[in-house]
């Protein structure tokens, strides 16, 4: 099977050094330290914003921070840095849904290039000459229901540990008549040319774009897309006057970004399938494709380099193996919403049995677990209040963004940390200005 970090929502117990080591990797970008990253980082920053990246509108704020976000994501999920190198540059030459060409595709390539190497420019240049939404949406994961997702994950997964994969399993026959072996064909979005994207190149596209959703879709969204029914099908296209930023409120697009990570192992699993077929070798660890470093090797991009490039799983939705329904999403968001804008006639004791409901609909996000954690640490109630800020805080490394889009990532993280803080002292303040003196990480 492919890589893949343990899940810390896999049960309703911490790991605890899974927690520990999820900090370790996300200190660097709490720190501001990302010269400890790469030592490029730093001037690719400064080539981007030079380029005009910060001054650019993007949904949360300004295009270079979404940049760095997705890129950040992509670390955290322990992507190799040609694919986070992509994420970084991934929307640079402009694409098929907006225009943010703070480079020149007829003219800045090389400069492009010889920033972030072969392999990461040219998936920005193919991600950006593609037409992304019928490319990821109508020829992929459209073709796909919810129940047909769960199922050929569940079959799949039992084939794999099986060890007798046979060609003819339904759930491969559906991967490959929606993602051949041989690549998809589409076309040009400038020249109208043909292009083939491998299907591995194609699963790389998949994978940033969880990340670049993650990122950047909230309540406002929703609102320019009717999207009522929690399945982000993008219907709704006259709401022109939606006022930005909207409310605040988690937006509904999870349901559609579990699908998206779930189309990605049946893709991923495909690929180690075919790789395993190709290349045997009893030696090689289980689970991971031998890895050339393409930035070292620019040969590679005439020569298959993208069966090279290790897809690595990320650990959300349960190692993208769930999908979430789009009305337990609806739900629980809903649940979530009235507990945080509760007014003065709202019964505060109630918010217990609530926050625990929107978890059982919605248990891939951790925000819903950190407020929990407050209500219990109010309450005196320090071991379920340190168990659900253990829930919430690795739900928000893993994930490297946040759901609820009013704080920040780091401010949320931030504030987790605190409540886990006090609650391995085993103290709560009981005042006003109490928790406003609040704020030191240990």
């Amino acid at each position: 099977m492919p890589s893949s970090s343990t899940s810390i929502s896999l049960t309703n117990k911490p790991n605890h050094e899974h927690l520990q080591s999820l900090i370790e990797s996300a200190r660097p970008f709490l720190r501001n330290n990302i010269i400890s990253l790469d030592k490029n980082l730093p001037n690719l920053l400064t080539i981007l914003n030079s380029a005009g990246a910060n001054e650019c509108w993007h949904r949360l704020g300004t295009f270079s921070h979404h940049l760095f976000h997705v890129y950040r994501i992509l670390k955290l999920w322990n992507v190799p840095n040609p694919i986070c190198l992509f994420g970084f540059f991934h929307s640079v030459y402009s694409n098929s849904y907006h225009d943010l060409a703070i480079f020149n595709p007829e003219t800045d390539r090389e400069t492009v290039r010889q920033h972030v190497g072969n392999v990461a420019e040219n998936l920005i240049y193919l991600f950006c000459v593609v037409p992304r939404h019928t490319l990821i949406h109508d020829d992929l994961v459209f073709k796909y229901t919810d129940y047909e997702l769960r199922e050929d994950l569940r079959d799949s997964e039992q084939s794999l540990n099986s060890g007798n994969v046979k060609q003819d399993e339904k759930w491969r026959k559906k991967v490959q008549e929606v993602a051949p072996e041989t690549g998809i064909l589409t076309t040009h979005i400038r020249t109208g040319e043909p292009v083939v994207i491998p299907r591995r190149v194609l699963a790389v596209f998949l994978l940033m774009t969880i990340a670049d959703f993650g990122d950047q879709y909230y309540g406002y969204q929703d609102d320019l897309y009717d999207n009522t029914n929690g399945r982000l099908e993008f219907t709704g296209n006259t709401n022109f006057d939606v006022l930005w930023p909207g409310n605040g409120k988690p937006g509904l697009w999870m349901n559609l970004v579990s699908k998206m990570a779930a189309v990605y192992t049946l893709l991923v699993r495909e690929e180690q399938i075919l790789m395993q077929q190709k290349r045997p070798d009893p030696f090689e660890q289980p689970g991971r494709v031998k890895q050339t470093d393409p930035l070292e090797r620019p040969d590679l991009l005439e020569n298959g380099w993208f069966e090279e490039v290790e897809l690595v799983i990320p650990p959300v939705f349960e190692g993208c193996t769930k999908v979430l329904d789009p009305n337990e999403q609806i739900k629980a968001r809903d649940i979530y919403w009235e507990v945080v804008y509760n007014d003065e006639k709202f019964d505060k004791e109630k918010s217990e049995e609530m926050l625990v409901k929107c978890i059982e609909m919605n248990p891939f996000v951790g925000e819903p677990h950190v407020l929990l954690s407050q209500f219990y640490m109010s309450r005196g109630r320090f071991e379920e209040g340190e168990r659900e800020g253990e829930l919430g805080l690795g739900l928000l490394l893993e994930w490297g963004c946040c759901w609820d889009k009013r704080v920040s990532w780091e401010g949320w993280v931030a504030w987790c940390r605190v409540l886990l803080s006090k609650a391995k002292e085993r103290s709560w303040p009981k005042t006003s200005w109490g928790i406003i003196s609040l704020g030191l990480v240990k």
